[in-house]
Protein backbone atom coordinates (compact mmCIF):
# COMPACT_ATOMS: atom_id res chain seq x y z
CA UNK A 1 0.00 0.00 0.00
CA UNK A 2 1.01 3.70 -0.65
CA UNK A 3 0.34 6.81 0.98
CA UNK A 4 0.47 10.06 -0.36
CA UNK A 5 3.14 12.30 0.69
CA UNK A 6 1.71 14.01 3.10
CA UNK A 7 0.26 11.14 5.08
CA UNK A 8 3.45 9.53 5.09
CA UNK A 9 5.26 12.32 6.56
CA UNK A 10 2.56 12.53 9.13
CA UNK A 11 2.97 8.87 10.47
CA UNK A 12 6.79 9.16 10.20
CA UNK A 13 6.37 11.89 12.54
CA UNK A 14 4.34 10.16 14.90
CA UNK A 15 6.44 7.39 14.77
CA UNK A 16 9.42 9.43 15.80
CA UNK A 17 7.60 11.17 18.73
CA UNK A 18 6.50 7.49 19.80
CA UNK A 19 10.23 6.81 22.55
CA UNK A 20 9.20 10.07 23.48
CA UNK A 21 5.92 9.33 24.67
CA UNK A 22 7.08 6.39 25.96
CA UNK A 23 10.14 7.55 28.46
CA UNK A 24 7.36 10.20 29.48
CA UNK A 25 4.67 7.46 30.08
CA UNK A 26 7.01 5.60 32.07
CA UNK A 27 8.38 8.49 34.16
CA UNK A 28 4.84 9.53 34.63
CA UNK A 29 3.83 5.80 36.10
CA UNK A 30 6.73 5.00 37.95
CA UNK A 31 6.62 3.34 40.47
CA UNK A 32 3.90 0.76 39.80
CA UNK A 33 5.01 -1.70 42.50
CA UNK A 34 6.95 -1.07 46.17
CA UNK A 35 10.68 0.35 46.17
CA UNK A 36 13.30 -0.73 47.83
CA UNK A 37 15.77 1.66 49.39
CA UNK A 38 18.95 -0.49 50.74
CA UNK A 39 20.72 1.12 53.87
CA UNK A 40 24.05 -0.40 54.73
CA UNK A 41 23.68 0.61 58.76
CA UNK A 42 21.68 -0.37 61.44
CA UNK A 43 18.04 0.41 62.01
CA UNK A 44 17.61 3.73 64.45
CA UNK A 45 20.49 5.66 63.59
CA UNK A 46 20.76 8.97 61.46
CA UNK A 47 21.51 7.34 58.02
CA UNK A 48 18.34 5.12 59.10
CA UNK A 49 15.94 7.90 59.90
CA UNK A 50 16.91 10.38 56.82
CA UNK A 51 16.47 6.81 54.76
CA UNK A 52 13.14 6.58 56.63
CA UNK A 53 11.94 10.34 56.18
CA UNK A 54 13.08 10.35 52.52
CA UNK A 55 11.01 6.85 51.68
CA UNK A 56 7.57 8.02 53.51
CA UNK A 57 8.05 11.50 51.28
CA UNK A 58 8.31 9.68 47.93
CA UNK A 59 5.26 7.54 48.94
CA UNK A 60 3.28 9.96 49.86
CA UNK A 61 4.30 11.75 46.38
CA UNK A 62 4.26 8.36 44.30
CA UNK A 63 1.47 6.40 45.65
CA UNK A 64 3.70 3.24 45.98
CA UNK A 65 5.72 2.27 49.21
CA UNK A 66 9.67 3.00 49.18
CA UNK A 67 10.43 0.12 51.63
CA UNK A 68 13.48 0.59 53.86
CA UNK A 69 15.72 -2.49 54.04
CA UNK A 70 19.03 -2.69 55.90
CA UNK A 71 21.90 -4.56 54.71
CA UNK A 72 24.93 -4.07 57.23
CA UNK A 73 28.35 -4.76 57.14
CA UNK A 74 31.48 -3.90 55.26
CA UNK A 75 31.23 -0.18 56.18
CA UNK A 76 28.18 0.05 53.56
CA UNK A 77 29.68 -2.08 51.32
CA UNK A 78 27.04 -4.90 51.76
CA UNK A 79 24.30 -2.78 50.79
CA UNK A 80 26.29 -0.39 47.68
CA UNK A 81 27.19 -4.36 46.06
CA UNK A 82 23.97 -5.38 46.10
CA UNK A 83 22.12 -1.77 44.70
CA UNK A 84 25.45 -2.37 42.25
CA UNK A 85 23.47 -5.86 41.24
CA UNK A 86 20.41 -5.11 40.91
CA UNK A 87 18.18 -4.57 38.05
CA UNK A 88 18.25 -0.93 37.12
CA UNK A 89 14.84 -0.35 36.41
CA UNK A 90 14.08 2.31 39.37
CA UNK A 91 13.24 -0.37 42.25
CA UNK A 92 16.06 -0.52 44.03
CA UNK A 93 17.63 2.78 45.34
CA UNK A 94 20.59 3.05 47.80
CA UNK A 95 20.75 5.52 50.43
CA UNK A 96 24.44 6.83 49.42
CA UNK A 97 26.44 8.18 52.56
CA UNK A 98 30.04 9.81 53.34
CA UNK A 99 31.23 6.14 53.85
CA UNK A 100 31.08 5.50 50.11
CA UNK A 101 33.12 8.42 49.02
CA UNK A 102 35.87 7.09 51.90
CA UNK A 103 35.60 3.43 51.60
CA UNK A 104 36.22 3.68 47.11
CA UNK A 105 40.50 4.59 48.68
CA UNK A 106 39.61 2.71 52.06
CA UNK A 107 39.09 -1.07 50.69
CA UNK A 108 41.17 -2.45 48.39
CA UNK A 109 39.19 -5.46 47.38
CA UNK A 110 35.34 -3.75 46.41
CA UNK A 111 34.15 -5.87 43.68
CA UNK A 112 32.47 -2.79 42.38
CA UNK A 113 33.43 0.81 41.24
CA UNK A 114 31.51 3.79 43.51
CA UNK A 115 31.68 5.98 40.80
CA UNK A 116 31.10 4.32 37.70
CA UNK A 117 28.46 1.67 39.10
CA UNK A 118 26.24 3.68 41.14
CA UNK A 119 23.82 6.29 39.02
CA UNK A 120 23.46 9.84 41.61
CA UNK A 121 20.14 11.02 42.08
CA UNK A 122 19.97 13.46 44.62
CA UNK A 123 21.12 14.63 48.04
CA UNK A 124 18.96 14.75 50.37
CA UNK A 125 20.77 16.02 53.49
CA UNK A 126 23.92 17.11 55.07
CA UNK A 127 25.04 16.99 59.01
CA UNK A 128 28.01 18.64 60.08
CA UNK A 129 30.39 16.94 63.17
CA UNK A 130 30.95 18.69 65.99
CA UNK A 131 34.49 18.82 67.39
CA UNK A 132 33.77 18.29 70.94
CA UNK A 133 36.53 18.07 73.80
CA UNK A 134 36.02 16.96 77.53
CA UNK A 135 36.16 19.63 79.84
CA UNK A 136 39.14 19.49 81.07
CA UNK A 137 41.29 20.24 78.32
CA UNK A 138 42.51 24.01 78.68
CA UNK A 139 40.92 25.17 75.35
CA UNK A 140 37.72 26.94 74.45
CA UNK A 141 38.76 27.64 71.00
CA UNK A 142 40.13 26.19 68.04
CA UNK A 143 42.79 28.47 68.27
CA UNK A 144 43.79 27.38 71.87
CA UNK A 145 43.22 23.62 71.05
CA UNK A 146 46.13 23.64 67.91
CA UNK A 147 48.37 25.84 70.43
CA UNK A 148 48.17 22.86 73.70
CA UNK A 149 47.96 20.20 71.04
CA UNK A 150 51.32 21.19 69.45
CA UNK A 151 52.88 21.59 72.80
CA UNK A 152 51.44 17.87 73.40
CA UNK A 153 52.46 16.56 70.20
CA UNK A 154 51.51 12.45 70.53
CA UNK A 155 49.62 12.95 73.52
CA UNK A 156 45.91 13.89 72.92
CA UNK A 157 43.91 10.81 71.73
CA UNK A 158 41.14 11.65 69.87
CA UNK A 159 38.19 9.07 69.52
CA UNK A 160 36.17 7.89 66.25
CA UNK A 161 33.73 5.46 65.32
CA UNK A 162 35.91 3.01 63.64
CA UNK A 163 39.02 3.37 60.60
CA UNK A 164 37.86 5.08 58.24
CA UNK A 165 34.84 6.44 59.48
CA UNK A 166 33.19 10.32 59.06
CA UNK A 167 34.64 11.19 62.42
CA UNK A 168 38.25 9.37 61.79
CA UNK A 169 38.90 11.06 59.20
CA UNK A 170 37.61 14.48 60.43
CA UNK A 171 39.95 13.80 63.09
CA UNK A 172 43.17 13.17 60.12
CA UNK A 173 41.72 16.29 58.35
CA UNK A 174 42.86 18.36 61.00
CA UNK A 175 45.92 16.86 62.10
CA UNK A 176 47.08 17.62 58.74
CA UNK A 177 46.14 21.12 58.05
CA UNK A 178 46.58 22.18 61.13
CA UNK A 179 50.33 20.21 61.78
CA UNK A 180 49.23 18.38 64.68
CA UNK A 181 50.08 15.10 66.12
CA UNK A 182 46.80 13.95 67.80
CA UNK A 183 46.53 10.42 68.14
CA UNK A 184 43.27 7.84 67.00
CA UNK A 185 41.84 5.72 68.97
CA UNK A 186 39.14 3.75 67.37
CA UNK A 187 35.83 2.31 68.85
CA UNK A 188 33.88 0.31 66.46
CA UNK A 189 31.87 -1.92 69.06
CA UNK A 190 31.25 0.73 71.68
CA UNK A 191 30.42 4.70 72.11
CA UNK A 192 33.06 6.62 72.11
CA UNK A 193 31.19 9.75 73.73
CA UNK A 194 31.41 7.57 77.68
CA UNK A 195 35.41 7.85 77.20
CA UNK A 196 35.19 11.78 76.39
CA UNK A 197 33.06 12.18 78.93
CA UNK A 198 35.65 10.65 81.51
CA UNK A 199 38.63 12.11 80.08
CA UNK A 200 39.73 8.55 78.38
CA UNK A 201 40.07 10.51 74.94
CA UNK A 202 40.06 14.01 74.97
CA UNK A 203 38.64 15.27 71.51
CA UNK A 204 35.92 13.55 69.26
CA UNK A 205 34.92 14.74 65.72
CA UNK A 206 30.74 13.55 66.55
CA UNK A 207 27.95 14.02 64.16
CA UNK A 208 26.10 16.89 66.12
CA UNK A 209 22.66 14.28 66.51
CA UNK A 210 25.17 12.28 68.74
CA UNK A 211 26.69 15.86 70.48
CA UNK A 212 23.86 17.80 70.73
CA UNK A 213 22.02 16.64 74.13
CA UNK A 214 25.93 16.45 75.97
CA UNK A 215 26.59 19.67 74.55
CA UNK A 216 23.84 21.41 75.66
CA UNK A 217 23.86 19.81 79.45
CA UNK A 218 27.45 21.31 79.52
CA UNK A 219 28.68 17.82 79.94
CA UNK A 220 31.28 18.29 77.04
CA UNK A 221 32.70 21.77 75.21
CA UNK A 222 31.82 22.36 71.28
CA UNK A 223 34.67 24.08 70.21
CA UNK A 224 33.25 24.30 66.53
CA UNK A 225 31.35 22.31 63.45
CA UNK A 226 33.24 20.98 60.63
CA UNK A 227 30.85 22.31 57.68
CA UNK A 228 31.82 26.01 55.92
CA UNK A 229 28.99 26.96 57.75
CA UNK A 230 27.07 26.98 61.02
CA UNK A 231 24.41 24.17 62.33
CA UNK A 232 21.06 25.84 62.70
CA UNK A 233 21.39 23.15 65.61
CA UNK A 234 24.13 25.12 66.91
CA UNK A 235 24.06 28.91 66.14
CA UNK A 236 26.70 30.12 68.62
CA UNK A 237 29.52 27.34 67.63
CA UNK A 238 31.77 28.76 64.79
CA UNK A 239 33.40 26.61 62.25
CA UNK A 240 36.78 25.05 62.00
CA UNK A 241 36.92 26.86 58.47
CA UNK A 242 36.69 30.26 60.52
CA UNK A 243 40.07 29.54 62.02
CA UNK A 244 41.92 26.99 59.36
CA UNK A 245 40.76 28.12 56.30
CA UNK A 246 39.62 25.56 53.64
CA UNK A 247 38.92 23.12 56.62
CA UNK A 248 35.66 21.14 55.59
CA UNK A 249 34.18 17.92 56.68
CA UNK A 250 30.68 16.52 56.97
CA UNK A 251 28.41 13.21 56.65
CA UNK A 252 25.97 13.79 53.93
CA UNK A 253 23.57 11.74 52.49
CA UNK A 254 21.90 11.46 49.01
CA UNK A 255 19.79 8.78 46.78
CA UNK A 256 22.03 6.80 44.34
CA UNK A 257 20.52 4.06 41.71
CA UNK A 258 22.15 1.11 39.76
CA UNK A 259 24.28 2.43 36.62
CA UNK A 260 21.89 2.65 33.30
CA UNK A 261 18.48 3.73 35.51
CA UNK A 262 16.76 5.39 33.01
CA UNK A 263 17.33 8.94 32.94
CA UNK A 264 13.35 9.74 33.41
CA UNK A 265 13.77 7.73 36.07
CA UNK A 266 16.46 9.54 37.96
CA UNK A 267 14.80 12.91 36.84
CA UNK A 268 11.42 12.19 38.57
CA UNK A 269 13.35 11.06 42.15
CA UNK A 270 15.54 14.03 41.95
CA UNK A 271 12.40 16.55 41.46
CA UNK A 272 10.42 14.88 43.95
CA UNK A 273 13.16 14.44 46.27
CA UNK A 274 14.05 18.22 45.77
CA UNK A 275 10.16 19.30 46.51
CA UNK A 276 10.68 18.44 49.95
CA UNK A 277 13.18 20.75 50.60
CA UNK A 278 10.22 23.72 50.18
CA UNK A 279 7.98 21.34 52.76
CA UNK A 280 8.57 22.92 56.10
CA UNK A 281 7.29 20.03 57.73
CA UNK A 282 10.41 17.69 56.31
CA UNK A 283 12.69 20.72 56.89
CA UNK A 284 12.12 21.12 60.74
CA UNK A 285 12.16 16.67 60.29
CA UNK A 286 15.87 17.65 59.04
CA UNK A 287 17.18 19.84 61.63
CA UNK A 288 15.71 17.08 64.12
CA UNK A 289 18.71 15.30 63.16
CA UNK A 290 21.34 18.68 62.92
CA UNK A 291 20.96 18.43 59.42
CA UNK A 292 20.41 20.95 56.74
CA UNK A 293 19.04 20.16 53.05
CA UNK A 294 21.33 19.45 50.34
CA UNK A 295 19.28 20.33 46.93
CA UNK A 296 20.38 20.32 43.18
CA UNK A 297 20.09 17.98 40.22
CA UNK A 298 21.63 14.37 39.81
CA UNK A 299 24.57 16.45 38.39
CA UNK A 300 24.95 18.30 41.26
CA UNK A 301 25.01 14.88 43.67
CA UNK A 302 27.57 13.59 41.06
CA UNK A 303 30.12 16.71 41.20
CA UNK A 304 29.94 16.15 45.03
CA UNK A 305 30.45 12.05 44.72
CA UNK A 306 33.41 12.48 42.90
CA UNK A 307 35.03 15.90 44.61
CA UNK A 308 34.36 14.15 48.10
CA UNK A 309 35.74 10.34 46.63
CA UNK A 310 38.52 12.30 45.55
CA UNK A 311 39.08 14.73 48.49
CA UNK A 312 39.19 11.68 50.79
CA UNK A 313 41.01 9.11 49.12
CA UNK A 314 44.00 11.61 49.20
CA UNK A 315 43.81 11.34 53.16
CA UNK A 316 43.15 7.99 53.38
CA UNK A 317 46.13 7.50 50.89
CA UNK A 318 48.77 10.14 52.35
CA UNK A 319 48.33 8.37 55.79
CA UNK A 320 48.16 4.68 54.54
CA UNK A 321 44.90 4.21 56.02
CA UNK A 322 43.54 0.62 54.87
CA UNK A 323 40.61 -2.16 56.02
CA UNK A 324 40.93 -5.20 54.48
Amino acid sequence: MKFPRRQFLQLAASAAGLPVVSHIARAQAYPTRPVRIIVGFNPGGSPDLTARLIGQWLSNRRGQQFVIENRTGGGGNIATEMVVKAAPDGYTLLLVTTSNAINATLYGNLNFNFIRDIAPVAGVVRVPNVMEVNVNVPASTVPQFIAYAKANPGKINFASAGIGTSPHVSGELFNMMTGTDMTHIPYPRVSAQSDLLAGQVQVLFSPVPSAIGYIRAGTVRALAVTTTTRSPALPDIPTVGDFVPGYEASTWVGIGAPKNTPAEIIDTLNREINAAFADSGFRARLAEVGGMPLPGSSTDFANLLAEQTEKWGKVVRSLHIKVD
